[in-house]
């Protein structure tokens, strides 16, 4: 009696000679890995940027006084413009501000205002910098109007983990490893099985076209998934990056990864269906990848950005990516967490796949 004909099979041996393929790719592991280790020894190394601190001033402090207007002619000085009390104390715990001030009026008369900063030990040396400029501003402030004494200085220490550089760029390193494995490696192999007519010779076997994709699919998740877990080993054990509740944050990391890898397919998808030779395959493919790598929050933070830059860093993929990364792993939330952050992925993804049906060619 002849077995049936197993479709698990065939999308199985499919996916394990696909990832044999990818392992033997050198662009595969240059991009993959590679160019986010290279970044991540750089910037774990050396960090980052000019010094910026980022002071918070206490919603329904006095900002008509010489203090505050003394500090903010500053330019290392960095000023919040939040409102919400509740948010700027979680700031201050998880590092995002460097310290938190509240200038009052002193009902005593002397001296004139209170000055009360509370600082995070997450940033101790942003902290000293700020101590020692506030203690200049005050000494200055004193001296000019001897009578009355302009204000005197209260401090608070806020104990908080340490935020390092490494926290910030591994998250985005890994989106863009996630990134350019969807994009180039799905456009490169379905454009080469297309042109060689290896999809025309599976057509005359039982294969279905459902196997072809699924196989190479479960075979570039399991490889990225695989780069993944090498750059988030290597960033904790080698450059301290936050993993901030062990073993479940890499999982909750790894399911991120899983959904921004099979978005990022889709566009190769598109790609692949586009190109109509080899060599136009990286030019389409960059312009998709290289304003997503440059404006998603890789390097720098999307609110440095300008104004009228911000809205579109927003719009892409990328950015909820990195974003949902970030507070995965330094900030211990849970995927429910970062629902909003998922929900934009996923509408990405269907928005992209219902371009890849239309777009893309099996021969």
């Amino acid at each position: 009696m002849q077995t049936p004909y197993s479709h698990t099979k065939a999308t199985l041996a499919l996916a394990k000679a696909s990832f044999r393929s990818i392992m033997r790719s050198p662009s595969a592991v240059v991009f993959t890995l590679a160019f986010p280790l290279i970044f991540i020894l750089v910037f774990g190394f050396l960090g980052g940027g000019g010094t910026k601190i980022d002071l918070a001033v206490k919603p329904g402090s006095d900002l008509n006084n010489p203090i505050i207007k003394s500090l903010q002619k500053i330019s290392v000085i960095r000023f919040s413009k939040s409102t919400d009390l509740s948010a700027i104390n979680k700031g201050l715990e998880k590092g995002d501000y460097d310290a938190i001030i509240d200038v009052e009026k002193n009902p005593a008369g002397l001296p004139a205002f209170i000055t009360n900063v509370k600082y995070t030990s997450a940033s101790m040396d942003k902290g000293s910098i700020l101590k020692s400029i506030l203690n200049e501003v005050t000494y200055n402030l004193n001296t000019q109007n001897l009578k009355p004494t302009i204000t005197e200085i209260q401090a608070t220490t806020v104990t908080a983990r340490v935020y390092r550089q490494i926290d910030f760029i591994l998250p985005g390193q890994l989106g863009f490893s996630l990134l350019s494995t969807g994009v180039f490696g799905t456009a490169f192999v379905f454009f080469s099985l297309r042109q060689n007519l290896v999809i025309k010779r599976f057509f005359a076997t039982p294969v279905r076209r459902s196997s072809i994709v699924l196989g190479e699919g479960i075979a570039r998740i399991g490889f990225a998934l695989l780069g993944a877990l090498v750059i988030i080993l290597i960033g904790h054990f080698g450059f301290k990056f936050t993993l901030i509740h062990g073993a479940t944050t890499v999982i909750n990391m790894l399911v991120l990864a899983t959904m921004g890898v099979i978005v990022f397919m889709g566009f190769g998808f598109v790609v692949s269906g586009l190109a109509k030779s080899e060599s136009t395959i990286p030019p389409i493919s960059n312009i998709i990848t290289l304003p997503q790598f440059l404006l998603s929050g890789t390097f720098f933070s999307v609110d440095a950005f300008p104004t009228w830059l911000q809205p579109i860093s927003r719009a892409l993929p990328l950015t909820y990516l990195n974003d949902a990364m970030r507070q995965v792993a330094f900030e211990g939330a849970g995927l429910w967490d970062v629902k909003h952050q998922i929900l934009i992925l996923v509408l990405w993804g269907i928005g992209i796949y219902a371009v890849a049906v239309k777009t893309f060619k099996w021969e």
